[in-house]
This record gives structure tokens, C-alpha cells and sequence, in this order.
């Protein structure tokens, strides 16, 4: 028996040291802070004083958990959380639209200072076509380009959204985002999944006006996705004129098509996709390079019986055309009454499939909030063992190298 300590001593070495190696000297770490409903940031009602505060906790927070980089939305619903000379002051920074923080302060240049001195890329986070987030009780302001424009925007639901058939429109929004890509040292700018809107049974959108006018041969179907290839591309121009180490990334659906309906498809059950309900063709995207990474939000579990996480992984990594695929996981889902999602393994093990598979660049988590309770353990577990070892963000060798951090 007293053999056999110093053999488990040296089990126990070499698992440590296994481990170790294991992990990657560059990994992409991110979580989303979402802004809108102050679903994440900032605390409603709060002071100047406070919001900061409670910025820096959060980067605190993930920079323990091993973090580098912050994904944080300034533009949710045709607004800003910056002075802006094009829209107004967001409705969930002060409680009213188009009232700028008392005493003054510039969110986003407080928050990319937080996020640089901490070794953390900072990914401006816009939506591109939400206006109105719930029509009729949002706070509009009296100079919101619904006012001066009223014909650039069409009602689906609640919702009121830019027309992403209008030229006009995909203008402005480039222009927002040049101004922020002009101003601010932003890493990269990003997109979600809202592209076209999710449907709702039994309603249109209406843009059969839209598309008549057009007079375009296509398909409807086709027109819309050419709408937003339009813009896609077109804002991938104006960022690298502008800065060619600023990264353009897009955190789609998870399913772009079923096998079903494309032989490229994934072999999933999905009942919407990215291609045929968004009319987002994020392959061509990146096919194109028009587009730096992607960032499918996976948000289901391994084994899952419709669109399994492990599938999902291996068509992202094989569909990548050289870009970066970064997987989005839905930690949020650890508060919900799932089973799968209570079993502190089931992160840990997404993280595991993640990292081992060829063409996997790193992972995003959805949400910020989420952390602070500590779901499952699973801070602890990035802390001390996945994420133990700090990681650079990979570089990707298509873009220039970015100037140093002041």
C-alpha cells in the first residue's frame, strides 16, 4: 500500500498537467451584456454613479471567470447608449428617450476604457433594423428618425422596424455605424439574428408594396435576402475604409437550413432557419468574407432531439469558409425548469465538444446577468479549470494588426 502514494501523487501530476495543456493559448471568451429592457445593463432607475459601478462588477465578474471580451449592445432599438448625432439617447439609459445622463457622462467610451483595461475586446452590439420596440408604449422622442421619416418604417406586431428594403435606411444605418467606428476604439461592431423579424403566425409582413415598386425579378423570398446582403456587405466596406482591423461579426440563428430542404443543411428538425424565415444567407457571408465570425446561438443541449448541440458544433466548424466560429451558449437556460439544463455537466461538456473540435475558435455566453448567480457551479468550474488559463483572443491573419490598447 505505501507503494502505491507516490504513483497516485504522479496520477494526480500528470492529470493536473494535462489539463493545463489542454487549454489554449488563444481562445475566444465572451459574454453579451444586453441593454435592451436593461435586460443585463444598465439597473433601471439608477444613477450615474451606479450604472458604472455595476459595469465594472459585471467586467469584474468575468474577468475571474478567465473573460476577453464583452459583447455590449449601444443601439437596440434605433437609439444610442452614446451622443450621437444621428439618434437619440436610449430609452433604457435614463428611463426616457432622448435624455441624455445627469450628470453627463459617454457610456460607451466609459465602458470600452473598462473593458481595454482589463484586456478585454470590446464588440459594439447594434440592432439593425428595430425601431420601435413596443409601439404605442416605448418613450419616442421628439427627434427620432420615426418623426422625420415616418415612410422608412413599416408595423409587424408590436414592433415597428426600419424597412430593410429601403435604400435610404441601409444608409442610415451604415452611417451610424461609421460614426461609431469613426469616434469610438471600438474591436469589432456586431450583429444579432434580428434581420428580418421572427414571423408570427398569421401575420404578413407588410412589404408586398415594397417589393412591387422594386421591380425586381426575384422571388420575394430571394428580394429580402438580397436586402440584407446589401447591407451586409455594404457595412463591411464602411468599417474596414474606416478602420481594417475593426472586426464585422453576426450571431445568427442556430440553423441556417435543414438537410431537408438544402444538401448543405444541417441535419437538425429546426422549424425556422436562419435562410428561409430571416432571409439571413449567413453562408454566403462568410463565404464572401464579408463577415469576420460568426456566432450561431446554440442555445440547446447535447443530445438535444430537434437541433442537438454536438451536431450543430461539427456543421459550424465544417461551414466556416476560414472565418472564425465562435458558439454562442445559452447559460440563461440553466434558471429554466429543464433538467438537461440543471445538471451542472452539461456546460462543461458543450465547452469540452467546443474546444476539441478543428475550427472552433472560442465561445460566447448569453447572458451577463446570468453569472451572478453562479448556475450550476459553473463560475467555479471556468475559474478553476476550463478557463483557468488566461487566453488571447486568435487572431485572425485576413485583417491588419490592431493598434495597442492606449
Amino acid at each position: 500500500m505505501r507503494n502505491l502514494k507516490p504513483l497516485l501523487l504522479v496520477f494526480i501530476y500528470l492529470s493536473i498537467a494535462n489539463a493545463v495543456s489542454a487549454q489554449p493559448q488563444y481562445e475566444f471568451r465572451g459574454v453579451w451584456i444586453a441593454t435592451v429592457m436593461n435586460i443585463d445593463w444598465p439597473p433601471q432607475k439608477a444613477s450615474v454613479e451606479a450604472q458604472k459601478a455595476e459595469f465594472i462588477r459585471q467586467l469584474d465578474l468575468h474577468q475571474r471567470n478567465g473573460m476577453n471580451a464583452v459583447i455590449v449592445q449601444i443601439r437596440p432599438s434605433g437609439d444610442a447608449f452614446y451622443p450621437s448625432p444621428y439618434e437619440p439617447w436610449s430609452q433604457w439609459l435614463t428611463g426616457k428617450q432622448g435624455q441624455a445622463p445627469n450628470p453627463f457622462y459617454d457610456p460607451l467610451a466609459f465602458m470600452i476604457t473598462e473593458a481595454h483595461k482589463r484586456g478585454m475586446e470590446f464588440h459594439a452590439w447594434l440592432n439593425p433594423y428595430r425601431a420601435e420596440f413596443s409601439v404605442g408604449r416605448s418613450s419616442i422622442s421628439s427627434d427620432h428618425i420615426m418623426r422625420k421619416h415616418p415612410d422608412w418604417f413599416l408595423t409587424y406586431g408590436t414592433t415597428k422596424y426600419f424597412n430593410p428594403a429601403n435604400i435610404q435606411v441601409q444608409q442610415f444605418v451604415i452611417d451610424v455605424i461609421k460614426d461609431i467606428v469613426r469616434r469610438y476604439d471600438v474591436d469589432a461592431v456586431h450583429m444579432d439574428d434580428y434581420f428580418y423579424p421572427y414571423p408570427i403566425p398569421g401575420k404578413t409582413f407588410p412589404d408586398d408594396y415594397a417589393y412591387q415598386r422594386s421591380g425586381t425579378s426575384l422571388s420575394k423570398n430571394d428580394w429580402r435576402r438580397s436586402n440584407v446582403d446589401s447591407i451586409i456587405r455594404n457595412i463591411n466596406i464602411a468599417i474596414k475604409e474606416i478602420k481594417p482591423y475593426v472586426k464585422f461579426g453576426i450571431s445568427p440563428f442556430c440553423v441556417w437550413r435543414n438537410l431537408k430542404d438544402d444538401t448543405q443543411g444541417s441535419d437538425t428538425k429546426a422549424g425556422l432557419t436562419n435562410y428561409d424565415q430571416l432571409y439571413a444567407d449567413v453562408l454566403l457571408w462568410l463565404r464572401k468574407g464579408w463577415i469576420d465570425y460568426v456566432t450561431p446561438q446554440l442555445y440547446r443541449e447535447i443530445n438535444d432531439h430537434l437541433v442537438p448541440y454536438e451536431k450543430m458544433v461539427s456543421w459550424w466548424a465544417a461551414h466556416s469558409f476560414g472565418r472564425h466560429v465562435y458558439i454562442g451558449h445559452g447559460i440563461y437556460r440553466a434558471l429554466e425548469n429543464s433538467a438537461n439544463w440543471k445538471k451542472p455537466s452539461q456546460l462543461p461538456d458543450q465547452i469540452k465538444i467546443a474546444r476539441f473540435t478543428p475550427g472552433i475558435e472560442g465561445s460566447v455566453y448569453y447572458s451577463s446577468k446570468v453569472f451572478k448567480s453562479n448556475p450550476n457551479g459553473w463560475n467555479d468550474s471556468l475559474r478553476n479549470n476550463y478557463y483557468r488559463v488566461p487566453a488571447k483572443v486568435p487572431v485572425m491573419p485576413w485583417l491588419p494588426k490592431r493598434p495597442n490598447w492606449n
